[in-house]
């Protein structure tokens, strides 16, 4: 009888550890695809692709984009507001992103605190931001963002 319950407990032991490094690899993982949408609006803004630049967006009326002109509702919105605010390449200039935190919030949704650097011919500009990622659709999309 000992020995039975001590191959249950170690077997117990095992899938427990086993579950643990199966959830540590999965977060690593939705970390990376996260970050890999920030890459490819990195690249599209720097291209003056605001449109694909916003495909990490949510399209949704429900977006929510908090800046410093206030709170912007809806996809089409915040596009609108960008193509306003930065009109022709000069303006967009060269994105970089620096990560500064991403933290599980709960399945399926993370948030990333960083800065942002925009090279660009007409003068500089840095900031500040907090974005929070929900998969839908299977699909990373940034729900809400807030910059400055």
């Amino acid at each position: 009888m000992k020995k039975l319950l001590t191959v249950i407990f170690l077997l117990a032991l095992f899938v427990s550890c086993k579950e643990e490094a199966t959830q540590t690899v999965s977060e690593e993982t939705e970390k990376e695809e996260i970050l890999s949408v920030m890459k490819a609006q990195e690249e599209a803004w720097s291209n003056h692709n605001l449109e694909g630049f916003m495909q990490g967006y949510w399209k949704n009326d429900s977006l929510k984009f908090y800046g410093r002109n206030g709170i912007t509702f809806g996809w089409q919105k915040t596009l609108d507001n960008y193509k306003k605010g930065y009109p022709t390449k000069e303006y967009s200039g060269e994105l970089k992103f620096k990560i500064n935190d991403i933290s599980k919030i709960t399945n399926g949704a993370y948030s990333v605190m960083g800065e942002y650097h925009l090279k660009r011919t007409v003068g500089d500009a840095d900031g500040v931001f907090m974005i929070i990622f929900k998969k839908i659709q299977g699909e990373w999309k940034i729900i809400a963002d807030t910059s400055c």
